[in-house]
């Protein structure tokens, strides 16, 4: 006998062995190795669409932040706007305010000014009254030391003086 030409009889005891081994192995290992493949097969499904579940929800959650990253930028985009504004006011009345005050001060000051001229022209006004009645009253001791010129002097004021 050899291998290539086997004996009928080898090829029925195979047979029959493979049919006892295919009764045995249908009868109490083919349920728990087909309810480990479903189990397996189950769980490898379960895993796959928890899978796809996490991978929506992450693009949920992508989805989400840009949402808040662009409400973010808007916010922070008007919050600065409103503070360029709230610096420009500050500025303009700052600058409103010391003109005002500028101009307060400058015609303060030229009022200021002007009292002190009117001041100093009068009390020069004054002083040179004073001294002009002083020299008008030496020069008049001076020329009417005499009698003769006191009279020839009023005489020539009351030729030139008309009466009305």
């Amino acid at each position: 006998m050899s291998l290539i030409n086997p004996g009928f009889g080898l090829v029925i005891w195979m047979t029959l062995a493979f049919l006892v081994l295919l009764f045995i192995l249908g009868k109490f290992a083919w349920k728990p190795i087909m309810a480990a493949l479903k189990e397996r097969e189950d769980s490898i499904e379960n895993a796959l669409l928890a899978a796809e579940k996490a991978q929506q929800a992450m693009h949920e959650l992508k989805a989400g932040n840009e949402k808040l990253m662009l409400e973010a930028q808007i916010e922070r985009d008007t919050i600065l706007k409103e503070a360029r504004k709230l610096k420009d006011s500050i500025l303009n009345d700052a600058r409103e305010k010391s003109a005002m005050e500028a101009k307060n001060i400058l015609h303060n000051a030229r009022e200021q000014i002007t009292s002190d001229k009117n001041a100093a022209l009068a009390e020069i006004k004054s002083t040179i009254a004073s001294y002009s009645i002083d020299i008008a009253e030496k020069i008049l001791r001076e020329e009417l030391k005499d009698k003769s010129r006191q009279m020839t002097y009023a005489e020539k004021l009351l030729k030139e003086t008309s009466l009305n």
